[in-house]
């Protein structure tokens, strides 16, 4: 089985988050798609994030529906800051007979070369680009890569910080999230301070 890797801190899940996962899943090679939830990125601050379990949680109720698409805790288990190079290492050994490969935006792209043992991950893992709307240069080598797979998706440009912003600031929301995530940020009172 192929598995694609969507990782994410999923602060909060929303509707651009599905539709790409969604894309991936029907229109690529990939048999799952696993929405993996990272408690702590190296590039983000930690004092913004949910608790661990609420953002699991949000993952779950927005791909109750979606057969192909999966939450995942894997990162949980490991040690903190997660590195993706490690948390592949783990999943190859926990899951022998699955084909891992990454998702990630074409602005993720840019800047792979930071990531940790970057090169290990080039050589061994297919990459799924989606595209994002950018002015900066464009990392050409990489794009021409074998392993790195550009995919005619949907542009969408809703982020997470755009929703917390805007959910302190008392806007509504509500159609740029999965309406189960709406009801339990409402009923949690998330993102209002």
């Amino acid at each position: 089985m192929k598995i694609g890797l969507y990782f994410g801190t999923f602060n909060p899940m929303h509707v651009g988050h599905l539709i790409i996962a969604n894309h991936m899943a029907e229109h690529t090679d990939l048999d799952q798609i696993w929405m993996v939830v990272t408690p702590h990125n190296p590039l983000k601050k930690k004092d913004t994030l949910l608790d661990d379990y609420h953002r699991l949680q949000m993952v779950h109720l927005a791909t109750d529906n979606f057969p192909k698409l999966k939450p995942s805790d894997i990162e949980f288990k490991l040690s903190q800051p997660n590195y993706t190079v490690n948390t592949l290492i783990h999943l190859e050994e926990k899951y022998p007979d699955y084909e891992f490969s990454l998702i990630m935006g074409e602005d993720n792209l840019k800047t792979l070369n930071k990531w940790k043992n970057y090169e290990v991950i080039l050589q061994n893992y297919d990459i799924y680009v989606y595209p994002r709307i950018s002015s900066e240069v464009e990392n050409l080598e990489l794009k021409n890569h074998p392993k790195i797979h550009l995919i005619d998706a949907p542009i969408v440009e809703i982020s997470s910080t755009f929703i917390r912003n805007n959910i302190k600031k008392g806007k509504n929301i509500q159609p740029l999230l999965p309406e189960k995530v709406w009801e339990y940020i409402d009923h949690n009172n998330f993102y209002k301070k």
